[in-house]
């Protein structure tokens, strides 16, 4: 496949990913350079995210878990509203924050629990 057709397929689904969030002007695209974000979408969304070898579902929740173990709010914000347009249901997300809890400390899960409930209210679910 081409760096062309994997931009193509990583933009088609970071917009899947994205669907219904709002687009926030603080994090405009001009802050990132431009060859860091053609490798974020050929690379990353177009070519990792695609792999046969796991499900997407499975691939936002290991996402997921990753940025609670590292505390990374930010991506949080993006990465479990991504997980409920894949699939992933918010209880999911709430024992994955559970057990990560365990191994990465309470103030992380705290904090993640915080962001879930800012963008993904339980009754919503």
């Amino acid at each position: 496949m081409s760096d062309e057709e994997k931009r193509k397929k990583g933009i088609a689904f970071f917009k899947k990913l994205t669907e219904g969030q709002p687009r926030n002007p603080s994090s405009s695209r001009s802050s990132v350079p431009a060859a860091f974000s053609r490798y974020t979408m050929e690379h990353l969304f177009g070519d990792v995210w695609q792999g046969e070898e796991l499900p997407l579902e499975l691939r936002s929740l290991i996402t997921c878990t990753v940025l609670v173990a590292l505390n990374r709010e930010a991506e949080q914000r993006i990465h479990f509203p991504g997980a409920k347009n894949l699939g992933v249901k918010r209880e999911q997300l709430e024992a994955m924050i559970s057990h990560v809890a365990h191994y990465a400390g309470w103030p992380c899960a705290a904090s993640a629990f915080r962001v879930l409930g800012e963008v993904w209210p339980a009754e919503e679910s």
